[in-house]
């Protein structure tokens, strides 16, 4: 973006040339072109539970032997509410209103197609305030709104963790191991879902929730299913293992309800033929910890009072067991799409994350070769009835799904409507970090000529996660593909295997303390500590108020890519404050497992309601925030969030959300990125972007650029005219950008 930061307005790129009134663009008014007037959908509603509802309570001993304490397990089973969502919205003729065959990405966006990704945990509240009240106040919409932010994703807000006995265990995996149906009271109620949702329709916004179709928690669902009751084995990819083979079972401490199985005990199972065995990676792999994707429980007497002992499959941690999406119960899927009705037809979301969705089938191989458990057509299946059900009732999904672009584009041809932008988010890191824009250049063509559509892609910045680089594409699927790179030819293993260990040089240990490899998946950060590690900053308490702008330059850049293409443009809390990653010692108990993520999950005041609050009410520790509360921010026209809205108002007035990328050119400066989109009102649109600390004369050139003048989409005004050459000149500041529109 522009410098001197406090004389540029949000929209405005230093280095074009000032051109005559009569130069002006003519205003486009795209959204009354693509969005005619229409009725509102109907949708058909339905209720988790009646008002005079009483839940049993707990008495006497926790065992399958007590009637009374597996009615009471039922009463709290997603299973059991998924039952009763579903008996209400049979024979329904609201259940037919929707188109539902095909995903359909445009739809999804013409919903919502700027989000504000929250998390939980870490957001900051009014004294007294409940976390989901406070994302449904007005002033917070209003808020968005002058931001250009139409949607909210609450992150997971339900009840989480598992169940020993009667009583509730912590969650192991932030609140994504769901037991229940119910809300977590520590984020608020039912009620206070609503009313968020009713807040953001009368903002013209959209809320959306979490549900996770590959596992559970350790919830009631899970202690019925090792009681052997009813349907409730078939929710998941469990085993029971027979008394002549506990031998080859290693015992359960005292006090554990589980045990990882160490790789030899997987491989006598799996030559026994209980179980599929070894898969082809294994997630969150922890020497010690976890080392394979199976468990085992101790001997457990079930409902019938017979000793069984289960071992169970979880792609992630132990307390995350699997759904089984091919089980003659039909068990796991009734789960999953009675989670899903709930939140869309009972608390009033628009849209869904699905998360773990790439991981729905399983299925033994010979040879001693990992079990088939990524890019499984039964995988395809499943997120086709996911998908095909939220699109029934009107709602949209969205998958966050780390796999090999093939795997995401075959997914997305059937499944959710949109894909989390694994594909190029960490190449777009890379990008910043070494001022060099080649790989990002490569990962994107690659994206294209796989068949990738740019506006089915969730682009954003920080999340709740790590900076993913596992890069799964070229590590997995391609490692034996050749690719050039910096003048040499890669194995797409070998290409991986650079790119990591150059995003850990540039971004971790001596160049940048502050932020920490996590596991093999990736660099636990803040989208503000990448900066300021690109900006060479060693210690974060150097940061001067002159230096939090210079981060804000280059943190706009990363939204200047993200929003100016087609799809989604996604940010978070951390974005919007501008917060640092915590100090080791603030979160010590979290991370003494090996889980470095809540190193970047500090807690952030949005609003500026508690500004002498040290922790959020979830105990996350405050993270210092380079830009401070976005209110603040916004009277100030140089502030991030200003001029954020100055890039989202580019966005929006011209309809690059829903446009297409049609090429990415080759360049002369290896900091240059040039994006060539054509948008649906047939226009050929350019999106230019200097990853580098200094400013370029860029050379713009595509065989796709019809001869024209060239505006500059913020100003207005005219910068150039495409040549004969195809091709064009235009100044870009040190991390500058421009978004550009041919016209005759």
């Amino acid at each position: 973006m522009s410098t001197p930061v406090e004389k540029v307005p949000a929209q405005s790129q230093p280095g074009a040339v000032e051109q005559e009134p009569d130069e002006e663009l003519p205003e486009i008014s795209f959204d009354e072109q693509r969005f005619a007037a229409r009725p509102a959908k109907l949708r058909p509603r339905a209720r988790r539970r009646s008002e005079d509802d009483s839940p049993i309570m707990p008495p006497f001993e926790p065992s399958g032997q007590n009637h009374a304490y597996v009615e009471w397990l039922e009463e709290q089973s997603m299973l059991h509410d998924a039952s009763a969502v579903a008996r209400q919205l049979a024979g329904k003729h609201t259940m037919w209103a929707h188109p539902y065959a095909h995903p359909d990405p445009r739809a999804a966006l013409a919903q919502a197609s700027v989000w504000y990704t929250a998390y939980p945990l870490s957001h900051i509240t009014a004294n007294g305030q409940s976390y989901l009240a406070a994302l449904g106040a007005p002033e917070l919409w209003e808020a968005f709104k002058e931001i250009g932010i139409d949607a909210v994703h609450t992150g997971p807000v339900k009840l989480a963790g598992g169940l020993d006995g009667w009583d509730p265990t912590p969650s192991v995996d932030g609140h994504f191991d769901r037991i229940s149906m119910t809300m977590d009271p520590m984020f608020g109620t039912e009620e206070e879902f609503r009313e968020m949702c009713a807040t953001a329709a009368r903002s013209g916004g959209t809320i959306i929730d979490d549900i996770v179709p590959g596992h559970t928690g350790k919830g009631a669902d899970f202690r019925l299913a090792e009681l052997n009751y009813r349907d409730y084995p078939g929710i998941y990819h469990m085993v029971d293992i027979p008394e002549s083979a506990w031998h080859l079972l290693p015992d359960v401490p005292e006090g554990r309800d589980s045990v990882n199985l160490s790789p030899e005990a997987e491989e006598a199972l799996s030559e026994e033929g209980y179980i599929i065995g070894a898969l082809q990676r294994v997630i969150f792999y922890e020497p010690g910890v976890k080392e394979t994707n199976w468990s085992v429980t101790p001997p457990v007497r079930d409902y019938k009072g017979t000793l069984r002992r289960w071992v169970y499959l979880h792609y992630f941690k132990e307390g995350q067991p699997t759904i089984n999406w091919l089980d003659p119960t039909c068990a796991g899927m009734r789960l999953v799409m009675g989670d899903a009705l709930h939140s869309l037809l009972d608390l009033g979301s628009g849209g869904l994350r699905l998360d773990a969705n790439g991981f729905l089938g399983v299925e033994r191989s010979f040879d001693h070769a990992p079990g088939w458990s990524e890019g499984h057509p039964l995988s395809l299946a499943a997120n086709q009835l996911i998908g095909s059900l939220v699109r029934k009732v009107g709602g949209f999904t969205f998958q966050e799904l780390n796999l090999a672009i093939d795997d995401i584009q075959r997914t997305s041809a059937v499944g959710p409507d949109l894909s989390y932008d694994f594909i190029t988010r960490p190449a777009a890191q890379v990008a910043m970090a070494t001022g060099d824009a080649e790989f990002l250049r490569l990962v994107l063509r690659e994206a294209l000529d796989l068949g990738v559509d740019q506006a089915s892609l969730v682009h954003a910045l920080q999340n709740h996660d790590e900076l993913t680089y596992e890069l799964v594409h070229f590590a997995a699927a391609h490692r034996d593909d050749i690719y050039v790179y910096e003048g040499q030819e890669f194995t797409g293993q070998d290409l991986a295997e650079h790119i990591r260990q150059t995003m850990r040089d540039r971004l971790t240990g001596d160049a940048a303390p502050y932020n920490s490899v996590f596991t093999q998946n990736g660099i636990a950060s803040t989208t503000a500590s990448i900066v300021a590690a690109t900006l060479g900053f060693t210690d974060l308490d150097d940061i001067t108020d002159s230096d939090a702008r210079r981060i804000a330059n280059a943190h706009l850049l990363l939204c200047m890519y993200n929003a100016w293409q087609p799809g989604v443009f996604a940010l978070s809390g951390w974005d919007l404050v501008g917060a640092l990653p915590l100090d080791r010692s603030e979160v010590r108990s979290l991370i003494a497992s090996g889980d470095t993520r809540w190193i970047h999950r500090g807690a952030y005041d949005l609003l500026g309601s508690s500004p002498d609050a040290k922790k959020s009410a979830a105990g996350m520790p405050r993270a210092r925030a380079l830009y401070g509360p976005v209110p603040e921010q916004l009277k100030r026209e140089t502030s991030f969030a200003s001029r954020l809205a100055g890039i989202l108002k580019v966005r929006k007035r011209n309809g690059l959300a829903t446009g297409k990328l049609i090429d990415v050119p080759q360049v002369s400066d290896q900091s240059l990125l040039v994006l060539v989109n054509e948008l649906e009102i047939g226009a050929t649109q350019i999106t230019a972007l200097n990853f580098g600390p200094e400013k370029i004369d860029a050379r713009i050139q595509s065989e796709l650029l019809p001869l024209g003048r060239v505006f500059d989409l913020s100003t207005r005004r005219k910068v150039g005219k495409v040549d004969d050459l195809g091709g064009f000149n235009v100044e870009l500041a040190a991390y500058g950008g421009l978004a550009m529109i041919i016209r005759d």
